[in-house]
């Protein structure tokens, strides 16, 4: 068994310390999207500092049976479903593909009732021949960042650089070749949890991941 020392205070403030590895691609007028719910506050502070429209990629984790923190894959909905699987971890816990299925499916209605509600009434943003930049507050197997960067990839952006504050090496090795450029400011090799990482790591409301796409809204179009 083993601790971390927390590395950032909280979302924000991890948010504020990537955006500073991030301010060189301020001048190709990019585009940040985020991994809903965690990696919202993350990419709002990393879209404030570069003055770029906020948006989502709307992707869930694939729970394994019994060990719902564990990624045994993720599925995400970018016009076209896409699943990833870890088969390492599939065939270490011996997961049957029926339960990828009816996992698929219950987090595909999931991303469908955050669609409705985070896009109500909002304009997306343009990725086509951007520089986007993928953020979340951490990444563990990197299934569920893979599957966002291949979702984001469809979408055609010139550059696609994937950023986060915390993720191991050998995760940050594997997701290389899914981006065009990769920024992670700590890659410890005990890794565990993300949240152990932060000193505040609450979940987000839904209404918390409105507010901040809201609050975006000015920096987005005034760079749109």
């Amino acid at each position: 068994m083993f601790t971390h020392q927390a590395l950032f205070a909280d979302r924000s403030e991890a948010g504020r310390r990537l955006a500073e590895r991030l301010l060189r691609f301020k001048e190709a007028q990019p585009v940040v999207l985020a991994l809903p719910r965690g990696g919202v506050p993350v990419a709002y502070e990393v879209a404030r500092a570069l003055a770029a429209p906020l948006d989502l990629v709307l992707v869930r984790k694939i729970g394994a049976p019994f060990q719902p923190e564990l990624a045994v894959g993720a599925v995400v909905d970018g016009g076209r479903a896409e699943t990833v699987v870890n088969e390492e971890v599939v065939r270490e816990l011996q997961v049957p593909e029926s339960y990828l299925a009816d996992e698929s499916a219950r987090q595909l209605d999931e991303i469908e009732r955050r669609r409705r509600l985070y896009f109500a009434g909002r304009t997306r943003a343009a990725v086509a021949g951007r520089t986007a930049i993928v953020v979340d507050d951490g990444i563990a197997t990197g299934a569920t960042m893979e599957a966002a960067l291949r979702a984001t990839r469809r979408a055609g952006p010139q550059r696609l650089v994937l950023a986060t504050p915390v993720a191991p090496p050998d995760t940050i090795e594997r997701l290389r070749p899914q981006a065009d450029e990769v920024v992670c400011l700590a890659m410890p090799r005990l890794f565990g949890a993300i949240g152990a990482f932060y000193d505040d790591f609450r979940q987000l409301s839904d209404e918390e991941v409105v507010d901040l796409l809201r609050s975006g809204k000015g920096s987005a179009a005034a760079s749109s």
